[in-house]
């Protein structure tokens, strides 16, 4: 499939200005592992289903496990879904994906989907979780990226958090924790935060 056509009014958010500015982007980070039916893959369907409804458009890494389950659940609500693929194997991003976006390797990948975001979500995952979680959460803390919501959500990441925030009050490291990633224990308290934390919000579906 190649890139999607021209906006529609769905893909849109409508302000004051008569000219309707693009539906605002959460880039989902989470395991390629996890089968169907696991409770990861229920939750980040979730996940992509009430960032749908609520007017996100969603990017991912295109693939499978949490990356399958986001694009599902966001399509299916009628949002953009956008999956960021290697150039070398295209085809196999999954079919919910509607616009791909080619890369040539796993770092530009990762820092497509951060230059994509205007806020994020990571997922329950593994070590390349880890990375994209870490990633983004140094850029804003080092002022690289402008302010945009970083959300964990679930309680997996909470020893991560902690971790990090001991390390502060050991004078490891400047004060971020919980300050710059958000801890939702639900896909609900996920995307209000989202909401709340983007100007402007997305016009809800």
């Amino acid at each position: 499939m190649g890139p999607a056509g021209p906006l529609s009014v769905r893909d849109t958010v409508s302000t004051d200005s008569p000219t309707p500015v693009p539906a605002p982007i959460i880039s989902v980070f989470g395991s390629s592992r996890c089968k169907k039916q696991s409770q990861p893959y229920r939750l980040a369907q979730q996940l992509g289903a009430a960032l749908g409804q609520a007017g996100f458009r969603v990017a991912s890494g295109g693939y499978g496990g949490v990356m399958e389950a986001v694009s599902r659940g966001a399509s299916e609500a009628g949002a953009k879904v956008i999956g960021v693929v290697y150039d070398a194997n295209p085809a196999k991003a999954n079919r919910w994906v509607q616009e791909k976006i080619l890369v040539p390797n796993w770092e530009e990948r990762l820092m497509q989907l951060i230059t994509l975001g205007n806020g994020y979500v990571a997922c329950p995952g593994g070590t390349g979780t880890l990375v994209e979680l870490a990633v983004a959460w140094e850029m804003l803390n080092k002022g690289l990226l402008a302010s945009k919501p970083l959300v964990a959500l679930d309680e997996f990441w909470r020893p991560v958090v902690e971790q990090v925030q001991k390390a502060e009050q050991a004078g490891l490291g400047s004060a971020t924790g919980e300050e710059l990633v958000y801890m939702a224990g639900s896909v609900p308290a996920a995307v209000e935060f989202l909401r709340n934390n983007l100007s402007p919000p997305p016009a809800p579906r």
